[in-house]
């Protein structure tokens, strides 16, 4: 019976290591779209395509590059783990199509990391702004502030200065939707007191730290928003892309696979499922 039980023992372990190794070596897809609508145009989205395509090389997942809303099918975005918005800003789809089969992706499971601007994308999509957790109101002059970690145990904070100073825009929102999850704020206290009035103007309620980088599970799928990253040279720095590596295997780890039986919406502005 000891032999049995040893036996059974070794070939669970063999079993258990088999499918460790094939969860480690499963291989993802991202894509990265870059199409901006009329209006401001970031220069640091070819820098933000190079760092990720080196990231997307590092840790072995297949990165499509587009700035074509056509890509935008159920067919073509089933097959990416997430999708990734560098700095988009304003309209960046050209039908109503297009948009609901990004809500229909979402809505089947799939994930998004948006960087920067993107809260400036979309203003006119409520739907869109609630994945966001809220849309673009009006931003501190480029400058050297602190940012603060307020989930350390979260794994996309992994390796994060706790209180990181840089140089970059702090961000305010507006339209909030209230249940995204904060993992780093901008600390008033350390920006330029010369836009105080317009700080506290655009600061709402908020006193002394404004939302930063957060994550948003919301309705099937997830969005791991960073509104850090302005300047090109932001995107050569080691430790900011640490940052945006440790988002995207945020929204990796938590990918189930597509499912569009789950996906509910039959069109962009339909009412939000149970």
């Amino acid at each position: 019976m000891c032999k049995n039980l040893l036996a059974f023992s070794v070939s669970f372990l063999v079993f258990f290591n088999v499918l460790l190794a094939q969860q480690s070596n499963k291989k993802y897809a991202m894509l990265v779209y870059t199409k901006n609508g009329k209006g401001y145009v970031h220069d640091n989205i070819p820098s933000a395509v190079e760092a990720l395509k080196l990231l997307a090389k590092e840790e072995k997942i297949a990165i499509t590059i587009s700035d074509d809303p056509t890509v935008f099918t159920e067919e073509n975005l089933k097959q990416y783990a997430l999708l990734v918005f560098p700095s988009t800003n304003n309209d960046i789809f050209d039908t109503d199509q297009q948009r609901l089969a990004f809500r229909r992706y979402i809505e089947a499971g799939g994930g998004m990391v948006g960087l920067h601007s993107v809260t400036g994308t979309e203003r006119n999509w409520k739907w869109f702004k609630m994945l966001i957790g809220c849309t673009f109101a009006w931003h501190a002059k480029y400058q050297s502030f602190s940012f603060q970690v307020l989930d350390k145990q979260h794994p996309s904070m992994k390796d994060v200065p706790a209180v990181w100073e840089r140089e970059d825009e702090c961000y305010f929102g507006k339209e909030l939707y209230p249940v995204t999850n904060i993992l780093m704020t901008h600390r008033f206290v350390t920006l330029d007191s010369s836009q105080k009035d317009l700080i506290q103007k655009n600061a709402g309620t908020y006193v002394e730290y404004y939302p930063a980088v957060w994550y948003n599970d919301f309705q099937g799928g997830r969005a791991w928003i960073s509104t850090i990253g302005h300047s090109k040279e932001t995107y050569q720095d080691p430790v900011y892309k640490n940052h945006l590596l440790q988002g995207i295997k945020f929204v990796i780890s938590q990918f189930k696979g597509i499912d569009y039986k789950r996906a509910q919406a039959q069109h962009r502005d339909d009412q939000l499922k149970n």
